[in-house]
């Protein structure tokens, strides 16, 4: 369904009862709602949550924001590297005011929060700038932001900020297979037929790879986000693979010094993806977690 959060128009699917623990759970660069595997979304609700998926703005079936321009994602990384001011056309600000104006428009005051990669990021920022909305905090391979943490290999960082050169489905999955071969679960391999019905549907749904790249440079203009983890009073949990390409492991020790409380799971075997076969564990942390908050 489609509502309007913080003035933007937002694609929301909510399952689950009113009376169920909510839970927000916010995807991370480019992604769309539905990755998030169902097979997750089942686990949470058999554990008695409200489960709350939503696409970001300028990805999905949200708002798109084409008229502010496809930025130079390349030229922009070069200016944070050289540490001049980043033009993003929007903030990760912006959007954790809209992850908030989606909890608002369903009336809901306090979640749980459950953030993947990017939408770890825009996590931190919900729970530092507004923590009685936040009852427990999950971040996924996610980072802080600190300059001086361990960076991803420059072929991991070239996979990730290229684009198909056709508009087309079989491009797109040629691709995204790549990338996933790149950046996934060396552990974890996914069945070849599971992620092709997954691709194809994440194409057939929207392909917005100008929004993407707003994205991404929004995520290089945020920066450090260090000062704002010493305002973080909910429980949290960081869940990182230990093998991550993307988000090397340190990030995922870097947030747990630095959030007041904070464990960590750091997973065998797990790169920067959701496996089908840790699944249940990434559940049982979220789970685990929240029932800290009680």
């Amino acid at each position: 369904m489609q509502i309007i959060a913080n003035g933007v128009q937002i694609e929301v699917d909510v399952q689950g009862p009113e009376q169920g623990e909510p839970i927000l759970l916010i995807m991370g660069l480019g992604m769309q709602l539905i990755a998030w595997p169902d097979e997750l979304v089942q686990m949470l609700l058999q554990r008695g949550f409200r489960v709350i998926r939503h696409d970001n703005r300028d990805v999905g079936l949200s708002q798109g924001f084409d008229r502010l321009g496809t930025p130079n994602v390349l030229v922009q990384a070069l200016r944070h590297r050289l540490r001049l001011r980043v033009r993003a056309p929007y903030q990760v600000a912006d959007m954790a005011a809209d992850a908030l104006g989606v909890l608002d428009a369903l009336g809901i005051e306090r979640a749980h929060i459950c953030g993947a990669s990017m939408g770890g990021m825009i996590a931190q920022h919900i729970a530092a700038k507004h923590p009685r909305r936040v009852k427990s905090l999950t971040l996924i391979m996610t980072t802080s932001g600190a300059r001086e943490l361990q960076q991803a290999r420059p072929q991991v960082a070239r996979a990730l900020m290229s684009r198909p050169q056709q508009p087309d489905a079989k491009t797109y999955m040629a691709h995204m297979a790549k990338l996933v071969s790149v950046i996934g679960s060396p552990a974890y391999p996914p069945d070849p037929q599971r992620l092709q019905q997954r691709l194809m549907a994440s194409f057939n749904r929207a392909y917005r790879p100008a929004g993407t790249a707003r994205q991404l440079v929004a995520v290089v203009a945020d920066g450090d986000r260090s000062p704002l983890l010493r305002r973080i009073v909910a429980p949290t949990r960081v869940i990182h693979g230990e093998v991550d390409p993307l988000v090397p492991v340190p990030a995922a020790h870097d947030l747990t010094k630095k959030i007041a409380g904070a464990e960590v799971d750091i997973v065998p075997g797990m790169g920067h993806d959701l496996p089908l076969a840790l699944l249940p564990r990434i559940a049982e942390g979220i789970a685990q977690n929240a029932a800290r908050a009680a």
